[in-house]
């Protein structure tokens, strides 16, 4: 079967047809996936009826070992009982809308502001799988950023000057910024890692930013001057020119790579309408495999 890339943004990110990957097991095929993933960043799969069970085993075929160490495991278990399928919906346990007050709620509102999955642990979040299960009548989008392309645009003297530096990545970090507090036990699990401003993928040689809401300061310097520099970075690679803004409909499977693109939630009616998203994410460690050329569809 011949994959067809057709290009969503002069930069990055691509609508993929035709295919099922639920019965994808070629691994000619997942290769193809693979390299437009290296090529594009973000790549769209409409049609994509998963159930939990099929979107675990998919995303273990196309890229291994998945990220079950979330941040919100440690406010309990999520309803699906399995923490590499992370619950990004307003929904409680009994598939009713959560209250606006409801702790839980207050701590997925920060999904709203730009990060990277996963970038709080060691090994990092690689690639992330979306699926859209159930979506409102009003839009609830989702925005991605170009790390790379956002880092390519910086001047010779400010990536010569981040080239060595490092960030400290919390969860916790991201959520205190919108006022949301943990008990100690809590905070005691979040403690994050320190993770390189710059990152870059072995197998195509393009340089990205690594940034992140989770990033509360730069190692190096000291916290003020480290925290305006990340807010530099990040107002920079969020200009719309790096920007793709996702209308999702309902069974979409969209795939990113953290170490390449940024993303946020964008705001809705959300104690209104239902909206039921799920997310696996693979770990970036023996990911990285061969480039094989990947053609975008003729328009």
């Amino acid at each position: 079967m011949d994959l067809s890339f057709r290009p969503l943004h002069p930069l990055f990110a691509a609508e993929v047809s035709p295919v099922d990957l639920r019965t994808t097991e070629s691994p000619a095929l997942l290769e193809a996936i693979r390299a437009g993933m290296h090529q594009y960043g973000v790549l769209v799969f409409r049609d994509q009826p998963f159930t939990d069970d099929e979107q675990l085993a998919f995303a273990e075929r196309f890229d291994g070992a998945l990220h079950a160490k979330t941040g919100a495991a440690a406010l309990g278990g999520n309803r699906f009982g399995n923490e590499a399928l992370a619950d990004i919906s307003n929904l409680d346990e009994n598939g009713e809308l959560l209250a606006a007050d409801d702790r839980r709620r207050h701590y997925g509102l920060a999904n709203r502001l730009w990060h990277t999955d996963a970038s709080f642990v060691e090994p990092s979040g690689r690639y992330s799988l979306l699926s859209a299960r159930a979506i409102p009548p009003v839009a609830a989008d989702t925005e991605f950023a170009d790390m790379r392309a956002a880092y390519d645009d910086l001047s010779p003297e400010l990536k010569e000057t981040i080239e060595s530096l490092r960030a400290h990545h919390s969860i916790a970090h991201s959520r205190q910024v919108l006022g949301f507090e943990f008990a100690p036990e809590e905070a005691e699990k979040l403690k994050g890692v320190i993770q390189p401003l710059v990152r870059t993928n072995p197998v195509t040689g393009r340089r990205a930013l690594y940034l992140a809401s989770h990033a509360s300061r730069i190692v190096e310097w000291p916290v003020p001057e480290g925290r305006l520099l990340l807010q530099e970075l990040i107002e920079h690679a969020t200009q719309r020119q790096y920007v793709y803004r996702h209308h999702w409909r309902a069974e979409d499977l969209v795939i990113w790579d953290n170490l390449a693109t940024m993303h946020r939630g964008r705001p809705f009616a959300d104690t209104k309408y239902r909206r039921d998203l799920r997310r696996v994410t693979t770990l970036a460690r023996g990911s990285l495999t061969g480039l094989c050329a990947v053609q975008p569809a003729r328009e």
